[in-house]
């Protein structure tokens, strides 16, 4: 446990004590579930005021890295321990970038239904604008931690099946692929953006309203080239990360 605090960073003294805790939890130095010590203990160990340490405590439980117990103290939540999930290409699944970093995929269907395209989607899938697409939403999770808030939108011919077929802990990509034959190949677009969680993507994704996530925009092609999904993706920005 490193409790040295850098006098001359420019980083605020609340966002140091932040950030050595957190490394002590991610390292195991506070184990799942361990009570961490007190404000005034944690006070004492950093050399900072109880203010500054409840400031990043209060910060830390905002992120689900703790949870207050009324009368019993502040303990280490157990779904925030989790290695970053790292995606090599555009095309590969959630579902594969989890296996290659030993980590069990997760999925959990927000929603399915029938939308009118907005003009970037009638673009893509060469359809008018306000054409029916199927959307399908759902949250994706490594080792049971949200990590991808996913909108992936389908044209209606050829994929009417998404409306049925069971979508729970599985990947979507080969869902498809197992009925139609096309897996992505390639995307274009793709663009990878900063946004700030909305008050829904915040709670599906249990992180604080105006958290900054990564907001990809992908239309993913197949192997003859053709067009078929287009995905609208938020991620964790602390729980995942591309090769560029």
């Amino acid at each position: 446990m490193d409790a040295h605090l850098d006098g001359g960073s420019s980083a605020p003294l609340y966002q140091q004590v932040l950030d050595l805790l957190k490394s002590d939890i991610e390292q195991g130095t506070y184990p799942v579930d361990s009570q961490i010590p007190t404000e005034l203990e944690l006070s004492k160990m950093y050399g900072v005021g109880r203010v500054t340490v409840r400031r990043a405590i209060e910060e830390l439980v905002g992120e689900g890295y703790l949870t207050k117990r009324q009368g019993r103290g502040t303990f280490v939540t157990a779904t925030k321990i989790i290695r970053k999930v790292h995606q090599k290409d555009d095309v590969q699944s959630f579902t594969q970038a989890c296996a290659e970093n030993g980590m069990k995929a997760g999925a959990r269907v927000v929603a399915r239904k029938t939308v009118a395209a907005d003009r970037d989607l009638a673009s893509f899938f060469g359809l008018d604008e306000g054409s029916d697409l199927i959307l399908v939403s759902r949250v994706r999770t490594a080792d049971g931690v949200p990590v991808l808030f996913e909108n992936n939108y389908y044209p209606v011919d050829g994929f009417e099946f998404l409306k049925d077929i069971g979508l729970s802990n599985c990947s979507i990509f080969e869902a498809v692929g197992e009925r139609t034959g096309r897996y992505p190949c390639s995307s274009d677009p793709c663009r990878l953006e900063i946004a700030r969680a909305g008050i829904d993507t915040a709670r599906e994704l249990k992180v604080p309203v105006g958290e900054p996530l990564f907001f990809m925009n992908a239309g993913f092609l197949d192997s003859n080239g053709e067009r078929f999904c287009y995905g609208r993706q938020y991620y964790v920005g602390s729980r995942y990360s591309f090769d560029i």
